[in-house]
């Protein structure tokens, strides 16, 4: 369980403790009372006096906790000073406030593409709440958006689709063809890359997973809810895990790939890695590096690698390094060519 999650616990119990005026609270007491219900919760075995001691001392802290009136009396017995307080009550603090006007800022950018309408007035009715505190605040927060993208207008019914398993009928044109198809596709994810929406799949003809990219359906209709063939296969979180972008088979591995980056380029590599698995090799005396990604060769990578020009070099394994050869010296047949 997230850290942070286990300390709203013992807050909300060590509240309910001194909540309770009929009972002395002594800091052995509150650090008994909290391992007892952590233990029957979440099978937490110990929790020490340090541990609480913080707690109380984070519930008394205005701006960062939540400013509760603990006192000790006695120079023994912990208890609220207010005997009607309780930190469920109590006011956002200016740290929480400045936290949820950047979620609201997130919640606000989702919200732009209208795919989640439902999220509207919770929006609003945040919004209101937080100026409530404070007068509206300069923007710290931007994100990346196209509102040009096309296909944004079918997510509502793929959403729906995918969460209600309901397959649907889907008229597509791929780039690649003259006309488009009308087929049944049984909905799994909505996978997003670079600004482009895809839908993962399958259709009634097989049993690989397909990828539909957005901007090329042109209508949607739900169908009956009783034919939908649920996905049976690994997760999409592995599925996904050795990839860079969406094109992908079921029968691709990844592979090692190994690129060296010149000493320019490479603190920025490594400090934002290609992938999860990106590991240095080793560092060269001009400040060059070797790095190593373990995906599965794709056009998505090749972009990657491309996107970096003559700073990034592929070197293993051959069969991408050639490709990758193929595609630059037609680069510069497109610019040495007589037009």
């Amino acid at each position: 369980m997230a850290s942070n999650k286990l300390a709203l616990m013992r807050y909300k119990i060590i509240d309910n403790c001194l909540r309770r005026r009929n009972r002395k609270w002594t800091l052995d007491n509150l650090v008994n009372k909290v391992a007892e219900e952590l233990y029957e919760r979440e099978g937490i075995t110990s929790i020490s006096k340090r541990t609480i001691q913080y707690d109380i001392q984070f519930m008394r802290d205005a701006n960062l906790g939540y400013g509760a009136p603990i006192v000790i009396k006695d120079k023994k017995y912990y208890e609220y000073s207010d005997p009607a307080y309780s930190i469920t009550q109590s006011p956002l603090s200016l740290n929480d406030v400045e936290k949820m006007k950047d979620a609201i800022g997130i919640l606000k950018y989702f919200n732009g593409f209208s795919y989640f309408e439902e999220m509207n007035d919770l929006i609003a009715r945040l919004e209101a709440n937080v100026t409530h505190y404070q007068d509206e605040s300069k923007i710290s927060i931007q994100i990346e958006e196209n509102p040009l993208v096309h296909g944004l207008k079918c997510i509502p019914v793929l959403h729906k689709a995918i969460r209600e398993e309901i397959p649907v009928l889907i008229k597509y044109k791929s780039f690649k063809s003259q006309s488009p198809t009308q087929d049944i596709y049984h909905p799994y994810l909505l996978k997003e890359y670079r600004n482009r929406w895809f839908l993962i799949c399958r259709n009634n003809r097989n049993q690989t997973l397909l990828t539909l990219a957005l901007d090329r359906i042109q209508e949607v209709h739900e169908m009956s809810k009783k034919d939908f063939k649920p996905y049976k296969g690994v997760s999409f979180d592995r599925y996904y895990s050795d990839l860079i972008g969406v094109t992908k088979s079921e029968k691709d591995r990844p592979q090692k790939v190994i690129l060296l980056v010149d000493a320019k380029n490479a603190p920025y590599v490594e400090t934002k890695p290609l992938h999860h698995s990106q590991q240095i090799i080793k560092a060269e005396e001009d400040g060059s590096v070797w790095f190593r990604i373990d995906v599965i060769p794709n056009f998505e990578l090749e972009r990657e690698i491309l996107g970096f020009g003559e700073s990034m070099k592929v070197m293993a394994p051959r069969l991408l390094r050639d490709r990758i050869i193929r595609r630059m010296q037609k680069m510069v047949m497109n610019y040495t060519r007589k037009e």
